[in-house]
Parts: structure tokens; C-alpha cells; sequence
């Protein structure tokens, strides 16, 4: 298992896919937080104020941005599953490691491990523009309480939503499919579908993105699960799709 772990980090950091996934991913956690500690306190036209900077509900929300790149790490999980199928390099793979499951866990294994130390780079940008931006407006928030709590689900979020887009690779197997129904879910579906239809909006506090704001933080007044209940509920779902990823490669014919 070990050198199964090591060939797919071989794989991974042999391409420039995933240096241009961590930097859109730092840009767009530190573009969130700029955007909002530079808005902070002003009152928008529908008439509902973002809180000022220094107050614990500013300094939660501008850590919490860094849980918006979790998509890109969504996407880099997809395509380290998907591009075995794409570039057709599945079936020399699984000639040489017969066992397909080895190789499916192998790949969740080295994509969890590889999104912790992106995660923590994703997560020291946000950190750095806010205390930089915060602090040349007067409060520079500190690392403390309610803030770690945050910063940690953020980053766990990250790991987890990586797993999750391997197993997700590994159902559709089709790389732009996988990107791109990923993408209308999370925008779409749950963005908006699910969350302007009172009679299911309830529902979103079940799902991965009512679970990842249980696990940060959010402005929005939407009923969410404690933070533990929402880090079990998005582990869940990573598991879930892990394990419906490994028997669907498992099972299914390569071609």
C-alpha cells in the first residue's frame, strides 16, 4: 500500500495540475478575506450590515472564507481519479495491481494526505490577509477560541471534500462530467435550488454544505448542526463516497 500511496504522489506532483489548484486555492481564500474586511460594516441595499471588524462575528466569517476553496480541492480529487480513465492509463494500472480496491484506497490515502499540507497553505493565507487587512483597520483578530475552531474546520473540510471528489471520480469516471455536475450541485442545487424552496430548505443543514457551515461559520440565519454534528455529517458523506467509489471500480468493466 505504501508504494501505491507513493506512485500516485508520483503521479500527482508530476503534473502542474495541482500547483495551479493550490494557488487559485490560496487566491481565492485570500481574495474572500480582502473582500470581506474591506466591506466589513457597510450596509449593502438590502439593508443588512456585515458586522465591523473587530467583532467575534466578523473575525469568525473572515476565517471561514478559506472554506470556499474547498471546490478547488473537490476538483483535484476528481482529477487524480478521472485521469486514469481520460489519458486510458486504468487498465496498465490495474494490470499491474490487479487488486482494483488497493488501487482506490491508495488514491483516497495519498489525496487526503496530499490536501493537508494545502489545506494548512490555503488556511496561512486567509490568516495572513486578514490579520494584515484587519490589522491596518484597527483589530487584528487573534488565534484564539471560537477562531481556531473555525480555522480547523476549514481545513479539515479541505482533506475531507478532497476524498471526496476521488470517490466521486471513481462513480462517473468521465473527468468534465464529474467537474462539471460537481460544480452544478454545489452552485446550484444546494446554492440556490435547495435553499429558495421553503418546503426543503430544511434540507440543507443535512447536506455537505449545510455541513461544511456547521463546521465554520456562516452570516446567514439558516437552522445548522453543532460543529461536531457537521464534521461527522461531511466524514460521513467522504466516507460514503469513498466506499461507493472503490466497489463501482471494483466492479465495473475498465472500457
Amino acid at each position: 500500500m505504501i508504494r501505491l500511496v507513493r506512485a500516485e504522489w508520483t503521479k500527482l506532483f508530476t503534473t502542474r495540475v495541482w500547483l495551479g489548484l493550490l494557488l487559485g486555492a490560496c487566491a481565492m481564500a485570500g481574495g474572500f478575506a480582502a473582500l470581506f474586511t474591506g466591506f466589513a460594516g457597510r450596509t449593502g441595499n438590502d439593508g443588512q450590515a456585515l458586522p465591523d471588524v473587530g467583532t467575534s462575528a466578523y473575525e469568525q466569517a473572515a476565517f471561514a472564507v478559506s472554506a470556499n476553496a474547498t471546490v478547488l480541492l473537490l476538483i483535484l480529487g476528481i482529477i487524480g481519479m478521472t485521469q486514469e480513465y481520460r489519458h486510458r492509463t486504468a487498465t496498465p494500472t490495474f494490470l499491474v495491481t490487479p487488486r482494483r480496491g488497493r488501487v482506490v484506497a491508495a488514491k483516497l490515502l495519498a489525496y487526503a494526505l496530499a490536501a493537508v499540507p494545502i489545506g494548512l497553505l490555503v488556511i496561512a493565507t486567509n490568516v495572513l490577509v486578514v490579520e494584515i487587512y484587519a490589522g491596518a483597520r484597527g483589530a487584528a483578530p487573534s488565534l484564539t477560541g471560537d477562531n481556531l475552531r473555525v480555522l480547523a474546520g476549514a481545513w479539515a473540510a479541505l482533506v475531507i471534500y478532497a476524498v471526496i471528489g476521488v470517490g466521486i471520480g471513481a462513480l462517473l469516471r468521465n473527468q468534465v462530467g464529474a467537474i462539471v455536475g460537481a460544480l452544478v450541485y454545489l452552485f446550484v442545487v444546494e446554492g440556490i435550488v435547495i435553499r429558495a424552496i421553503p418546503a426543503i430548505a430544511p434540507l440543507f443543514k443535512w447536506l455537505p454544505g449545510g455541513a461544511l457551515q456547521a463546521m465554520t461559520a456562516t452570516l446567514d440565519a439558516t437552522d445548522l448542526l453543532d460543529p461536531w454534528q457537521g464534521a461527522l455529517l461531511l466524514i460521513g458523506y467522504g466516507l460514503v463516497a469513498a466506499i461507493l467509489g472503490t466497489l463501482f471500480a471494483v466492479r465495473r468493466d475498465i472500457t
